[in-house]
C-alpha cells in the first residue's frame, strides 16, 4: 500500500491518513498530518446575526427606556412594511411625540427622528425585545432597550 492516502472529512476538521510500508516489514502505520488538517479547515465564520424579523413582526407598541446623556422612557408605535419601519415615538425627557422612520435587516435595526432633536437609534432586535445605542445630534447619547407590549 505504499503511497496510498485516505482523506476523511469529519465536520469542520479534515484528517489525512497515510498508509506506508516500513523497511520491508509489510506493516502499515497510519499517521495524522496536522498541518494538512489545519490548512483544510474553513476560516472561522462571521458571527451569526439574530433571526430576521418576520414581515410585520415589529408592528405594534413597544415600551422602553434610555440612559446616558438623557434618561427616561419612551413608547414606540411601529408599522412595519417589509424591512421599512414607520410610526411615532413618545419620549419622556424632553417630553415630545415625534415621527420616526427606520429599517430592519436580519437582527439589526436602525431608526431615527427628524427635526429639532435628530435622535438616531441603532441596535439589534430578537423576538419581542430590542436594544442598542442612541445619539442626539450625532454626538451625545447612551443605551436604550424596549419590549413589545
Amino acid at each position: 500500500m505504499t503511497g496510498t492516502k485516505l482523506t476523511l472529512t469529519i465536520g469542520a476538521a479534515t484528517l489525512l491518513l497515510a498508509a506506508c510500508s516500513s523497511a520491508g516489514t509489510g506493516a502499515t502505520t497510519p499517521t495524522t498530518t496536522a498541518t494538512h488538517a489545519a490548512a483544510a479547515q474553513p476560516k472561522a465564520a462571521a458571527a451569526t446575526s439574530a433571526p430576521a424579523a418576520a414581515a410585520g413582526a415589529l408592528t405594534g407598541t413597544w415600551k422602553g427606556q434610555y440612559g446616558g446623556s438623557y434618561q427616561g422612557t419612551f413608547v414606540l408605535h411601529w408599522h412595519q412594511s417589509g424591512s421599512k419601519l414607520g410610526g411615532r415615538i413618545h419620549i419622556s425627557s424632553p417630553s415630545d411625540s415625534l415621527p420616526i422612520h427606520g429599517h430592519v435587516a436580519g437582527g439589526s435595526i436602525q431608526f431615527g427622528t427628524v427635526g429639532s432633536y435628530e435622535i438616531t437609534y441603532t441596535g439589534t432586535v430578537s423576538g419581542n425585545s430590542m436594544s442598542g445605542t442612541y445619539k442626539v445630534g450625532g454626538a451625545q447619547g447612551g443605551n436604550w432597550s424596549a419590549a413589545k407590549s
